[in-house]
Protein backbone atom coordinates (compact mmCIF):
# COMPACT_ATOMS: atom_id res chain seq x y z
CA UNK A 1 0.00 0.00 0.00
CA UNK A 2 2.94 2.11 1.15
CA UNK A 3 4.34 2.07 -2.73
CA UNK A 4 1.46 2.68 -4.31
CA UNK A 5 1.04 5.97 -2.39
CA UNK A 6 4.55 6.99 -2.48
CA UNK A 7 4.02 6.35 -6.83
CA UNK A 8 0.59 8.51 -6.66
CA UNK A 9 2.36 11.18 -5.31
CA UNK A 10 5.36 11.04 -7.59
CA UNK A 11 3.41 11.61 -10.81
CA UNK A 12 1.05 14.05 -8.55
CA UNK A 13 3.34 16.30 -7.16
CA UNK A 14 7.17 15.17 -8.81
CA UNK A 15 9.84 12.62 -8.90
CA UNK A 16 11.31 11.63 -4.91
CA UNK A 17 7.79 13.44 -3.38
CA UNK A 18 6.57 10.14 -2.26
CA UNK A 19 9.24 8.94 0.20
CA UNK A 20 9.64 12.32 1.73
CA UNK A 21 5.71 13.15 2.32
CA UNK A 22 4.97 9.34 2.90
CA UNK A 23 7.20 8.14 5.65
CA UNK A 24 7.51 4.29 6.35
CA UNK A 25 5.59 4.52 9.70
CA UNK A 26 2.49 5.40 7.98
CA UNK A 27 -0.86 3.88 9.14
CA UNK A 28 -3.65 3.11 6.37
CA UNK A 29 -7.40 3.41 6.66
CA UNK A 30 -8.89 0.98 4.01
CA UNK A 31 -11.57 0.37 2.66
CA UNK A 32 -14.07 -2.66 2.49
CA UNK A 33 -12.40 -4.05 -1.01
CA UNK A 34 -8.80 -3.37 0.82
CA UNK A 35 -8.36 -0.31 -1.40
CA UNK A 36 -7.02 2.71 0.20
CA UNK A 37 -9.05 5.50 2.08
CA UNK A 38 -6.78 7.37 3.93
CA UNK A 39 -2.87 7.96 4.81
CA UNK A 40 -2.37 8.55 8.73
CA UNK A 41 0.75 9.89 10.48
CA UNK A 42 0.80 10.14 13.83
CA UNK A 43 -2.96 10.51 14.58
CA UNK A 44 -3.01 13.06 11.71
CA UNK A 45 -4.11 12.83 8.03
CA UNK A 46 -1.56 13.21 5.61
CA UNK A 47 -3.63 12.25 2.48
CA UNK A 48 -7.00 11.03 1.13
CA UNK A 49 -7.50 8.57 -2.26
CA UNK A 50 -10.38 9.98 -3.68
CA UNK A 51 -11.87 7.21 -5.69
CA UNK A 52 -13.34 8.69 -8.41
CA UNK A 53 -10.09 9.45 -10.10
CA UNK A 54 -7.64 7.92 -7.72
CA UNK A 55 -5.94 11.50 -7.20
CA UNK A 56 -4.59 12.29 -3.48
CA UNK A 57 -5.84 14.98 -1.53
CA UNK A 58 -4.05 16.44 0.94
CA UNK A 59 -4.50 16.93 4.58
CA UNK A 60 -2.74 20.02 6.48
CA UNK A 61 -0.03 17.49 8.03
CA UNK A 62 0.38 16.33 4.10
CA UNK A 63 -0.12 20.03 3.60
CA UNK A 64 3.19 20.76 5.66
CA UNK A 65 4.98 17.74 4.65
CA UNK A 66 5.03 18.30 0.86
CA UNK A 67 6.16 22.25 1.82
CA UNK A 68 8.99 20.66 3.24
CA UNK A 69 9.48 18.35 -0.07
CA UNK A 70 9.30 20.33 -2.74
CA UNK A 71 11.19 23.74 -3.24
CA UNK A 72 9.78 27.57 -4.37
CA UNK A 73 7.54 28.19 -6.31
CA UNK A 74 6.46 24.46 -6.90
CA UNK A 75 3.19 24.16 -5.99
CA UNK A 76 2.94 27.68 -4.35
CA UNK A 77 0.41 30.54 -4.64
CA UNK A 78 1.30 33.31 -2.67
CA UNK A 79 -0.96 35.88 -1.28
CA UNK A 80 -1.32 39.11 -0.26
CA UNK A 81 -0.36 39.63 3.45
CA UNK A 82 -3.14 41.70 4.10
CA UNK A 83 -5.98 38.33 3.51
CA UNK A 84 -3.51 35.75 5.52
CA UNK A 85 -5.85 35.63 8.44
CA UNK A 86 -8.68 34.74 6.42
CA UNK A 87 -7.23 32.42 4.34
CA UNK A 88 -5.48 30.89 7.60
CA UNK A 89 -9.12 30.31 9.00
CA UNK A 90 -9.72 28.70 6.08
CA UNK A 91 -11.82 30.93 3.79
CA UNK A 92 -11.12 30.64 -0.34
CA UNK A 93 -8.39 32.77 -2.14
CA UNK A 94 -9.58 35.23 -5.24
CA UNK A 95 -7.27 36.00 -7.61
CA UNK A 96 -7.24 39.16 -6.84
CA UNK A 97 -5.15 38.45 -3.21
CA UNK A 98 -2.78 36.40 -5.09
CA UNK A 99 0.53 38.11 -6.07
CA UNK A 100 2.32 34.79 -7.32
CA UNK A 101 1.72 31.20 -8.95
CA UNK A 102 3.98 28.52 -10.35
CA UNK A 103 3.23 28.74 -13.94
CA UNK A 104 3.22 24.40 -13.83
CA UNK A 105 -0.15 24.89 -11.71
CA UNK A 106 -3.17 23.63 -13.23
CA UNK A 107 -6.85 23.59 -12.48
CA UNK A 108 -7.46 20.70 -10.08
CA UNK A 109 -3.97 20.55 -8.95
CA UNK A 110 -3.41 19.99 -5.13
CA UNK A 111 -1.63 23.65 -3.78
CA UNK A 112 0.24 25.03 -1.17
CA UNK A 113 -1.03 28.59 -0.19
CA UNK A 114 2.26 30.88 1.00
CA UNK A 115 1.99 34.29 2.60
CA UNK A 116 5.09 36.67 0.86
CA UNK A 117 7.78 35.66 3.01
CA UNK A 118 7.25 32.22 1.86
CA UNK A 119 5.46 30.68 5.21
CA UNK A 120 2.84 27.91 4.88
CA UNK A 121 -0.68 29.18 5.15
CA UNK A 122 -3.22 26.68 3.75
CA UNK A 123 -3.49 23.54 1.52
CA UNK A 124 -6.15 23.56 -0.90
CA UNK A 125 -7.68 23.17 -4.84
CA UNK A 126 -6.72 25.24 -7.75
CA UNK A 127 -9.74 26.28 -9.36
CA UNK A 128 -8.31 27.35 -12.49
CA UNK A 129 -4.01 27.50 -14.02
CA UNK A 130 -1.38 29.31 -12.11
CA UNK A 131 -0.87 31.87 -15.06
CA UNK A 132 -4.91 32.50 -14.99
CA UNK A 133 -4.90 33.24 -11.18
CA UNK A 134 -2.42 36.21 -12.11
CA UNK A 135 -4.06 36.86 -15.22
CA UNK A 136 -7.97 37.99 -13.60
CA UNK A 137 -9.00 39.98 -11.37
CA UNK A 138 -11.94 37.94 -10.07
CA UNK A 139 -12.93 34.56 -9.55
CA UNK A 140 -12.21 31.94 -6.90
CA UNK A 141 -8.11 30.88 -7.25
CA UNK A 142 -8.04 28.32 -4.75
CA UNK A 143 -10.35 26.13 -3.18
CA UNK A 144 -8.98 26.26 0.79
CA UNK A 145 -9.53 22.63 2.45
CA UNK A 146 -7.21 23.59 5.44
CA UNK A 147 -5.91 26.85 6.62
CA UNK A 148 -2.72 26.90 9.51
CA UNK A 149 -5.25 28.41 12.77
CA UNK A 150 -7.82 25.17 11.70
CA UNK A 151 -5.88 22.55 12.81
CA UNK A 152 -7.12 18.66 11.86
Amino acid sequence: MLSRVRTIANLQFGRGVGISVFPDSCRFITSRRGGVRQVLLDGKRLATLRAHDGRLTLGLAGGKRLFDALSAPSGRVVLRDDVVSFIAAGKNLFCRHVTSADPGIHAGDEVMVVDEKGRFIAIGEAMISGEEMLAFESGMAVSVRHGIQKEE
